[in-house]
């Protein structure tokens, strides 16, 4: 094997692995978002946000819905 080919297949194999990584971070919540709001929705049920939350922090909003500007 060359070593120019050995070079690509290690910085392909880095590639690679970075995608691999990033993947159910970044891109399967975009791809699957009711299932999250779902998940939300039931983890958050019973929960008063406003007395939880410290002194001047903003209330959770949904994390989907977009900004209004």
């Amino acid at each position: 094997m060359s070593r120019n080919t050995r070079i690509a297949l290690v910085f392909g194999g880095f590639i690679t692995a970075i995608a691999a990584a990033f993947y159910p971070i970044l891109f399967y919540p975009l791809a699957h978002e009711e299932e999250y709001k779902k998940a939300q929705k039931v983890n958050r049920a019973g929960i008063n946000q406003a007395d939880i939350q410290p002194v001047g922090v903003k209330v959770w909003s949904d994390p989907y819905k977009p900004v209004d500007k």
